[in-house]
């Protein structure tokens, strides 16, 4: 806290490329963005913080609060780099995680390879016991051969073991009395169980997650514990947090058990960053779009609430195929993720087309205009030959891009192959990106029944203001919102979450033997679960909680969500849950079907501290044009051609001020390109509302 009383919380979010930093000295708002270190992420995040303090003019001892979010959790999973890791299940269900479903995710592929298992065969271990589909014990531990199991294990060097038994989610003592075991021989091993982890039905998928947070747990709880360390060592006073997956906020602690829960943690903020945005302006159909140095991430929000999901895939080895990656179930903000940030990498196929990502140049070379080492052409490249990007002006003039070196890259790797001049291989990977995107975006919009051009846009992230407007005209999208601190949206986003948790488990009764007693039972579990956790970082917060069950018709095979309130019912209250099933499902399909009874397959329960909404705002009509401070040649791709642009410095820009396409808004973390077809107008909370030109 300052000395005048001020609040200071910072917001760290580390991407691909760029480790975002933002400083909210309550109201105001600094930011800075600092190139990524991989080998020490703490590095960049430390720099990153004692440059935006300078720049806010406090000390690190006055922070309050630092809250965090990164990728590094994914990175581990898609890279295999994580812990030595054995996994321990029930006599039969060794090959599970290998078996997957076997759905054909790539119908027609005869060469279809399915993903290795996050653990190898030979690492995976059995134990002859059996929990019922009840929940009841058929078959006892044998503790002689659990004995024997962990002392082979610890014998190994395993440095972490998962532990999946059949049916755990209704009843956990075998794999808590194998967890206790393993920790009595060796107290160091990291141990995951399933029933912790993800309480769910579903034995691939809760074996699979519960791997994965076995891999990623020592790497994840070693970067933790150093980042705290090195902030402390800086000047820090303050308690850090993490963002997860879903959205919320949990302390260092929680994170360092279930480090899978921050899988989606960097994106999640950007999601309830662009939720803010929606609040504010009372809108109730959004698309977020989130482009930084790596990947593009779009996010449906509707009713000002990011759409969610209790499962995801990450690792994908087919780009869109829905059933080739690696399944997780946790709470998620549901979005749809590609390879294509600024520093993807374009290259020409076999068949001499430009295909754009899915890998990158991340920071370390970076794209070639960074004149790092980088050779290769980049998105970043391409937005720099049509001029898009000031070479002198990026990050704030903190780095200066070299046009001689996207030039060569740009010549060497497309121009020449293809035999096109430079400026029509910038656009041709400008072109493909923004298409990937809008298909991308369109895919994700019919899988949830929804027609994007009846939805705003909000884009932020380093790369997204200069591509959006373009996506726009592809989706058929009227109005863009840039909101004020795009470059760094994410890291803003965790300032503006909530302390939040979520708490899952399978249940299963059907609604013609509704058991009152049961659900109460149920209920008040997950309440109980999830308030601790977010009592262990706001043990004060006056909570919010909100109830999902997840109901099917008999011999259905998914779910539909349905909203419950949690209070205690009694068995008469099995209609009103039928009555509410019934709801959902028209609401979904157009029709409910007769004579079926209805299952309760799982639960969640996300519990969650009171934030106050932001200000409500009305739109601000365009008043005066907005001062210029030069001009400079842009390429539109929709026109085809270099355009004289307008050059508008967004700092000097007040409410009312608006510019006509074509123009470049530059500020300190981003620009946003204002294409031919659109108009741009600031608004009186700094927010820039770009639309389809009016006619006068």
């Amino acid at each position: 806290m300052t000395k005048d009383g001020k609040q200071v919380r910072v917001g760290v979010d580390i991407g691909g490329t760029f480790t975002d930093v933002a400083m909210e000295v309550d109201p105001t708002l600094h930011s800075i963005k600092v190139l990524t270190d991989y080998s020490f992420p703490e590095n960049a995040i430390v720099a990153g913080v004692r440059q935006v303090a300078e720049l806010a003019g406090v000390e690190l001892s006055q922070i309050d609060t630092i809250i965090h979010g990164t990728t590094l959790a994914t990175n581990a999973l898609i890279e295999r780099r994580g812990a030595k890791t054995a996994f321990i299940t029930t006599k039969g269900f060794r090959d599970v995680i290998e078996m997957r479903t076997e759905s054909r995710f790539e119908q027609y592929d005869l060469d279809i390879v399915l993903p290795a298992p996050l653990v190898g065969r030979d690492e995976r271990f059995v134990l002859d016991e059996r929990i019922g589909a009840d929940g009841s014990v058929l078959k006892a531990l044998d503790l002689a051969e659990l004995d024997a199991l962990c002392d082979h294990i610890i014998a190994e060097g395993y440095e972490s073991v998962a532990v999946g038994l059949i049916h755990s989610y209704l009843n956990a003592s075998h794999e808590k009395i194998v967890r206790d075991r393993l920790l009595a021989k060796s107290p160091n091993l990291s141990v995951s169980i399933s029933a912790e982890v993800s309480p769910q039905m579903r034995e691939f998928q809760r074996f699979n997650t519960v791997c994965a947070n076995a891999f990623v747990k020592p790497l994840m709880a070693s970067y933790l514990n150093r980042l705290v360390g090195r902030l402390s060592d800086a000047g820090t006073r303050c308690p850090v947090f993490m963002i997860h997956s879903g959205g919320g906020i949990i302390s260092i602690e929680s994170a360092i058990e279930f480090p899978v829960r921050l899988l989606e943690s960097g994106p999640a903020g950007g999601a309830i960053f662009a939720a803010h945005v929606a609040t504010s302006y009372g809108l109730d159909q959004v698309v977020s779009y989130d482009m930084g140095g790596t990947t593009a991430k779009i996010c449906l929000i509707e009713g000002q609430v990011p759409k969610t999901s209790k499962s995801f895939e990450v690792a994908r080895t087919y780009r869109f195929k829905k059933g080739s990656g690696m399944p997780i179930s946790i709470p998620v903000i549901e979005m749809v993720e590609i390879g294509a940030g600024g520093g993807s990498i374009a290259t020409v196929d076999s068949m001499r087309q430009i295909r754009v990502g899915p890998h990158s140049a991340g920071s370390e070379p970076g794209p070639a205009c960074y004149d790092r080492g980088g050779e290769n052409p980049t998105v970043t490249d391409a937005d720099l030959l049509l001029g898009r990007l000031d070479p002198d002006a990026f990050a704030g003039g903190a780095m200066k891009l070299s046009r001689a070196a996207s030039e060569s890259a740009m010549e060497h790797d497309l121009a020449s192959k293809l035999k096109i001049d430079i400026s029509t291989a910038a656009y041709g990977i400008s072109e493909m990106v923004d298409e990937n995107m809008s298909n991308a975006a369109r895919m994700h919009a019919v899988e949830n029944g929804k027609e994007l051009s009846d939805f705003t846009m909000i884009a932020f992230g380093g790369a997204a203001p200069i591509h959006a407007a373009r996506l726009c005209e592809k989706l058929g999208i009227d109005e863009l919102i840039i909101p004020p601190g795009a470059g760094v949206g994410s890291a803003i986003g965790f300032l503006r979450a909530p302390f939040g948790f979520e708490s899952v488990r399978s249940a299963y009764s059907r609604l013609s033997k509704f058991n009152a007693s049961a659900i109460n039972g149920v209920i008040s579990d997950l309440v109980k679960e999830a308030t601790s956790f977010v009592r262990l970082g706001s043990p004060d917060a006056e909570l919010d909680v909100e109830c999902t069950a997840y109901m099917r018709y008999v011999g259905q095979g998914w779910e539909v969500p349905v909203t419950i309130e949690v209070r205690d019912y009694v068995d008469a209250d099995g209609e009103l849950y039928r009555k509410l099933f019934d709801e959902r499902y028209e609401r979904f399909f157009g029709r409910i079907i007769d004579g079926l009874d209805v299952e309760i397959v799982s639960w969640s329960l996300r519990a969650t501290s009171k934030i106050l909404p932001p200000a409500a705002l009305s739109k601000t009509e365009k008043g005066k044009t907005a001062p210029t401070a030069g001009e400079r040649q842009i390429f539109d791709a929709q026109e085809g051609v270099f355009q004289t642009a307008s050059v508008v410095d967004r700092l000097h820009m007040k409410a009312g001020d608006w510019v006509a396409g074509p123009a470049v808004i530059t500020e300190r973390e981003t620009s946003t390109i204002v294409t031919a077809s659109r108009e741009a107008i600031m608004q009186a909370d700094g927010c820039l509302l770009i639309r389809t030109r009016q006619q006068a």
